[in-house]
């Protein structure tokens, strides 16, 4: 930025400009519209004039689209039209204002139109363009979810489209959940409500294999290295893809669903943890009544909570009501990726510990104000 120019300057500046290239804007779809009109994306490469503006502009045809509709809509909007020309209106609310405005709506709508957003624009239109029951079809046939992972296996990526109605019940129930979901540390501020909605998700398929009637097929399954699982340094595999820490893997053998395949360096296998490792369906229920809710003090979660063996099997742990304490997920992963560490005594007090070793006594009580009584009377 030259040194003698205010910021008043380059707002100027940058008013005039975006003035420009909106007029730039409004003469290039006088031309798409001629353009499609001519059919000028014959013995171009291109199937229709959508495809012929995606390849040469590198924009979507989606987004093709909407612009070749807005090209021929403003031919009979003069007012939205020079709206677009003189930069009272972007590109973008202008597209959107085409799908919806007539002749006889239009000098209001760009009045409208100049003191909303362009979200506002496209929900007034998504509501007022009429659809056809063809596009319901392809929205329908067109659903889809993937999933892959990367970072070496360390992250999972997943991506759905769906149609509408059914999106909004998928998007209501994960927000329902992430309203009641603990919260992870550092994570209590709306900025992380991505992060609560995927821990939602999760939450969401682990309550649905937690049912599932067949328990092998529903099984998660982890190979283990032995050698792993004692030093906590090396990776472990999930079957399917995906590698773990030694740790997560521990914390996910406290579940019912997940499989352990305890390998020893040349990946023969030693053992299958999930069955000795799964308490009975009476001692989960007996644990369940004895802990009540998750053992964090002061936590009360009584959802999504699960058995967390104190003692590990590579130190003498056993899958009995001492060795289980009942926590819910997010202090189950504190205990194992956080550091922190629980012991429970044999008459039932249970200790939490943070990663340095120091005792967490739960939190602080109220102050409480205190008001002296009044001194009694002496007996005379």
């Amino acid at each position: 930025m030259e040194p003698d120019r205010t910021k008043d300057d380059v707002v100027h500046w940058m008013d005039a400009l975006h003035a420009h290239i909106s007029g730039a804007h409004r003469n290039l779809f006088e031309l798409i519209a001629e353009a499609d009109r001519l059919e000028a994306w014959r013995e171009s490469g291109a199937r229709d004039t959508a495809h012929f503006l995606s390849i040469r502009y590198g924009i979507s045809c989606w987004k093709a689209s909407r612009w070749i509709h807005a090209a021929h809509a403003l031919e009979g909007l003069p007012r939205i039209s020079e709206a677009l020309r003189s930069g009272q209106l972007g590109i973008d609310k202008v597209v959107e204002l085409t799908r919806f405005a007539t002749a006889e709506t239009e000098s209001n709508l760009v009045s409208w139109a100049r003191g909303v957003s362009v979200a506002c624009i496209r929900r007034k239109a998504d509501v007022a363009v009429r659809q056809a029951i063809e596009d319901v079809r392809d929205a329908q046939a067109s659903r889809f979810l993937s999933w892959w992972h990367f970072d070496d296996g360390r992250r999972f990526g997943l991506e759905a489209e769906l149609p509408a109605a059914e999106g909004a019940v998928l998007a209501r129930a994960i927000e329902r959940l992430a309203e009641q979901l603990p919260v992870m540390p550092g994570e209590e501020g709306a900025c992380h409500a991505d992060a609560r909605r995927a821990d939602a998700l999760v939450a969401l398929a682990s309550t649905s294999l937690a049912g599932d009637p067949d328990p092998d097929r529903a099984a998660v399954v982890v190979h283990a290295p032995l050698e792993a699982l004692i030093s906590g340094e090396a990776g472990c595999e999930l079957e399917g893809g995906g590698v773990i820490h030694a740790e997560t893997a521990k914390r996910l053998l406290c579940s019912s669903r997940v499989q352990a395949m305890i390998e020893d360096g040349m990946g023969q296998p030693v053992g299958v943890g999930r069955m000795a490792r799964e308490p009975s369906a009476w001692m989960l229920r007996q644990l369940r009544y004895r802990d009540s809710e998750c053992r964090f003090p002061g936590c009360g979660a009584r959802r999504f909570t699960q058995a967390h063996h104190i003692e590990w099997w590579e130190r003498g742990g056993r899958t009995d009501l001492d060795n289980l304490l009942l926590v819910c997920t997010f202090h189950h992963k504190l205990v194992h990726e956080f550091g922190w560490t629980v012991s429970r005594a044999r008459e039932g007090t249970v200790r939490w510990s943070h990663p340095d070793g120091t005792r967490y006594r739960g939190p602080a009580p109220p102050a409480e104000t205190f008001e002296p009584r009044p001194a009694l009377a002496a007996v005379g």
